[in-house]
């Protein structure tokens, strides 16, 4: 049996640590090697032809310090993949002329900037949502699908395909132009009529094409208007699991959208139903209400509570209209699938009444209620530190105060002799020589 030096282990779990603690800050220092710290040089060093993914961040912002390995993990993975991005970062607070000429106004503020082109990213801030902007704003704002398996493969990975189908035309000049504003959104791709599938029936060459929701829609601009707002209006699946940015970004189709909120974390029986209920109108009506509803389901109530000023209690349906900030609630419990059509057509009938708005007094109470929201989140989770932010601005206009109520007695004093009327200054004048 051979013997085991007690000595010459320790050594090697020594070794073995010392090894570790040594590679750790090697490992942070190869992933930070592919994120460069940018400075206001930046815009006369970078080339022309440069394509850089930027965060602008603060010290002191908390999503920033929670955003920073997420950046890194890009950084690393977008140079593994041979990307041509090239990821920075600054510091809004040192950098203010490169933080002026991108006009950032919050924190933290993710661009591409591409041939001199800014794109903003307002996406989720999680590591899939921007490495797929960056890879649909890096590549060509138009992909061509060259054969029939492309086309498949890319329209099983999409839930909505916006399609150029024709040869070279003054609607793909148009149809690129738009590409290139909302290319922040969504992809575009081009293919000739034999690329896609037989039972794709089109009037006419060249044409614009949407795949969704099982089925596809041919633009027609008699019926449908302007190309862009068309595709603007139709980038979304007809139903969906919503969050709140993806909420926000219905807001600029013009479309009114349905939403069944629900628990955030765990979902209850009755959750689950008004989600089936609200998916089964989606598909079942489609015909009759996808023009004017967008359809989903949402977990949590706190993005809905601030454009209500109230909590909602779930669940339970509602209809926002995210271009004036309205909404409409149900004047009534919605228990089949008879009340949610009956709620739905009072809302285009005009018969509910619409609540809400973005009235300056609107916009005010608003402001009001989510600056009391967060103070009471933020009670909860640090009194102290919640404390102190309240405390603050009112010891400033204590201070104010009481530096203004020390100087007026002497100004008055100084003018009360030119405020008194001329007997009454008489009065005081013999009065003064008698008390002598």
């Amino acid at each position: 049996m051979q013997s085991v030096n007690p000595c010459s282990s320790l050594v090697n779990m020594l070794d073995t640590r010392n090894t570790l603690l040594l590679s750790v800050p090697l490992l942070v220092l190869s992933v930070s090697a592919f994120v460069e710290e940018l400075d206001d040089t930046f815009l006369k060093t970078k080339g022309d032809d440069d394509i850089w993914l930027i965060e602008f961040y603060a010290p002191w912002c908390t999503v920033c310090e929670q955003l920073d390995p997420v950046w890194h993990q890009i950084g690393s993975e977008l140079k593994s993949l041979g990307s041509p991005v090239n990821v920075g970062k600054t510091d809004a607070m040192e950098s203010k002329d490169l933080t002026k000429e991108f006009k950032v106004r919050n924190l933290p503020t993710i661009i591409m900037l591409k041939k001199d082109v800014k794109y903003n990213y307002s996406g989720p801030k999680t590591k899939d949502g921007i490495m797929e902007f960056a890879d649909r704003v890096s590549g060509p704002l138009v992909r061509h699908l060259g054969s029939v398996q492309l086309f498949h493969h890319v329209k099983s990975r999409h839930d909505v395909m916006i399609v150029y189908v024709g040869a070279t035309s003054p609607l793909k000049g148009n149809f690129t132009s738009i590409a290139e504003l909302l290319i922040v959104h969504t992809f575009f791709f081009s293919a000739s009529r034999d690329v896609l599938p037989k039972e794709v029936s089109l009037p006419s060459l060249p044409a614009v094409v949407i795949f969704k929701d099982g089925t596809y829609f041919t633009f027609n601009e008699e019926r449908d208007g302007d190309l862009q707002s068309w595709i603007n209006r139709e980038r979304f699946p007809n139903y969906s699991q919503i969050d709140g940015y993806t909420l926000y970004a219905m807001g600029e189709s013009g479309k009114l959208v349905v939403l069944a909120l629900g628990e955030e974390k765990s979902l209850s029986a009755e959750s689950l139903r008004y989600k089936s209920l609200v998916e089964k109108v989606s598909t079942d009506y489609k015909e009759v209400y996808s023009r004017t509803f967008y359809f989903g389901f949402m977990k949590g109530s706190e993005y809905i509570d601030g454009l209500v000023m109230g909590e909602l209690s779930v669940p339970t349906f509602i209809v926002v209209n995210l271009s004036n900030d309205g909404f409409f609630l149900p004047p009534g419990a919605v228990q089949t699938e008879r009340h949610l059509l009956d709620f739905l057509n009072g809302v285009l009938d005009g018969s509910i009444q619409g609540q809400g708005g973005n009235s300056i007094d609107l916009r005010a109470q608003r402001l009001f209620y989510n600056i009391k929201v967060t103070l009471k989140v933020t009670f909860i989770k640090s009194p102290v530190y919640c404390c102190f932010l309240i405390s603050l601005p009112l010891l400033v206009v204590g201070v104010l105060i009481h530096l203004c109520r020390k100087k007026l007695p002497a100004s008055a004093n100084e003018d009360d002799g030119a405020l008194l009327a001329p007997s009454l200054r008489r009065r005081r004048k013999l009065t003064d020589k008698k008390s002598d």
